[in-house]
Parts: C-alpha cells; structure tokens; sequence
C-alpha cells in the first residue's frame, strides 16, 4: 500500500508538470501569434537579434561625432579584422547568412551604415558615397581594429572601394560583391531609374514580392505579415530613401569608383552573380581593367543567385573572401 501511494504521488507530479508545461507551450504559442498578427515588425527584430546571438555577434554602439552607429561584433578576436557594409535600403542583417562562415577565422564587425538600421538618420544630412567614406573614417578611427580587410556588397561596394582609395594604409584587403559606382551593361533597371522611378519603391505586398523577384534569382518565402513590415518601412522611409538614391545615381556619382580604380593598392576580390539583375555581372570589366595598382585581384562568378548574393550564396561568398584573404597568393 506504501509502494501504490508513492507511485500515485509521482504520476500525479508527473501529470501536474505536464498540464503547466502544456500551459506554458500553449500561452507560448498565443503570445507568438498576437506578436505575429499585432506587431509583426518586433517578430522580425527578434528573429535578426536571435540569428546574431546563435552565430556569436554581439550588438555594440558608438558615438561618432553626431552620430550614433549600432554595429555587431564576433568571431575570433585574435583574428584579422574583416567590416562588412551592406548595401542600399540594408543594415547588418544582409550579411547575418554570410557571417557565421566567416566569424571562425576573422574579427567580424558588421555596422549598419548611417542613416540605414538603428544608427543615427539625420534627415537633412548628406548620405552620398563620399559623405559615407567620411563618416566610415571616423568610426574605424574610433573603434581602432588596426589594418582591415573591408568588404561591401552593392551601395556599400562603393563605399568600401572609395574608402580603399582614399585611406590605402587602412585596407589590407578589399572584396567588392556586386558592387555598385562602375558601368556596367544596361538592364531593366538602370531603364526604370533613368525613367525617373525608384525600382525600390512599393506600396504592397505585390510591389514587394516584385521587387524580391529582381533581387533574387529564388526569392525567399516571407509570412504575408513579415512583408507587411517591409512595405511599410518602404512607405515610412520613401523620403529618405529617393533622396539617398537620387544621390548615388547622379551624374557623376553613379559610377563615382571608377576613376578611383588606379587608387586601390589593396589585394582586391569581386564577387558576382551571374544572375544579378540589379548590377550586371558586366561590371567586373571595368574592375579589372581599373585597378591597376593592386598587387592581386581575384573573381568569383557564383551561378544560380542574384543581386543578393551574401543571402543566396552566402557560404560560397564566405569561402571565397576566406581563402582570398588568409591563403597566400597562388594557392586554389
């Protein structure tokens, strides 16, 4: 009789617990759905902040001058230095797919650039490619990680090269992946931006999964709700936004790394899609035949991606900045 009452006892503990943590993985789920229905932008935020946390990237902050930049940090920190810029209407979260390659070997920082992310926006300011170069000397001078290798995908190629250009004894290596500020052949979208229109413009769900549609070769599946976060930070942002691209896309700016090719004394990589839609892969004849003064230049052509390579592809971009930057010269 002692043995049954005991026996009773545990299986009625036993079922206690499950009924709580029934309760628990129940409320878990109501509060997931009210987050997914009601705030769906927090929903976002949470899964960019755990993606970081799980590949060992540590939000930091910095004050600038005038400006406050929210930048990730991680990897191994007796490693070589590698910053990583992202591009037009990005933050830090286009390059989170691509990092945890890369924090095993290098000191990964990841910014958002100003104006893009949580850094600061001053609405009245200059956000053009030199303005940026300024401002990106500033931070570095600030947080002091010593000799870099500087990577930027897109609007943020621009910047990285320009910054290689202007600062060489800062930039050990420079990778530029599917950058912008060179000619290249002309598409439908350098068609839809000399009509006048910003392609990065939408107002709906369509005009988003439109746009995804030019920027990958398979876009990604978002929950209807997560793309109402993007359309509407499109529709909040549209200012800032068009004055940023009308800035970057002007006579004279838009291919404003051009002439600074022969500048670069760093050891640089290219990285393109052979799919990209937005920056034509015809870009890279007018990398290779600009710089020369850098002591080795490498090309890596990835098929089956568009312009968001660092999401696509993001191991083979990895790999390839990896053995680009460690491996000596010669070795495949």
């Amino acid at each position: 009789m002692p043995e049954q009452f005991a026996r009773n006892v545990i299986l009625a503990r036993v079922a206690l617990r499950l009924k709580i943590l029934g309760a628990l993985i129940a409320a878990l789920a109501v509060i997931a759905l009210a987050v997914y229905f009601l705030a769906p932008q927090w929903a976002l935020r949470g899964a960019m902040a755990w993606q970081a946390w799980r590949d060992g990237l540590h939000r930091h902050a910095l004050q600038v001058g005038d400006t406050r930049w929210v930048y990730y940090e991680g990897g191994k920190q007796d490693g070589p230095p590698l910053v990583l810029l992202h591009g037009y209407g990005g933050s830090h979260a286009d390059w989170l797919l691509a990092a945890r390659y890369l924090t095993p070997n290098f000191r990964v920082i990841v910014p958002d650039l100003p104006g893009w992310g949580d850094s600061t926006r001053h609405p009245d300011d200059d956000y053009g490619y030199a303005a940026q170069v300024r401002r990106l000397h500033a931070f570095l001078e600030a947080l002091h990680p010593g000799r870099i290798a500087l990577a930027g995908h897109s609007m943020g190629g621009a910047i990285a090269g320009l910054y290689a250009a202007d600062y060489p004894r800062d930039v050990g290596a420079l990778i530029l992946v599917d950058s912008a500020g060179v000619e290249f052949k002309e598409n439908a979208f350098t068609r839809e931006l000399k009509s006048g229109h910003n392609p990065f413009d939408y107002d709906d769900r369509a005009g988003f999964e439109k746009l995804e549609s030019m920027l990958f070769s398979k876009p990604p599946s978002l929950p209807a709700r997560i793309q109402d976060v993007f359309v509407a930070r499109s529709i909040h942002d549209r200012v800032f936004d068009d004055k940023v691209l009308h800035a970057i896309t002007a006579p004279g700016e838009r291919y404003a790394l051009q002439p600074k090719l022969p500048d670069i004394t760093a050891s640089t990589l290219a990285i393109w899609c052979t799919k990209d839609r937005i920056i034509d892969i015809s870009a890279l004849d007018a990398i290779r035949k600009g710089l020369t003064h850098a002591p080795r230049i490498g090309v890596t052509e990835l098929t089956g991606c568009g312009h968001m390579s660092i999401m696509e592809r993001p191991r083979e971009v990895a790999d390839s900045i990896t053995r680009f930057v460690l491996l000596p010269a010669g070795v495949p």
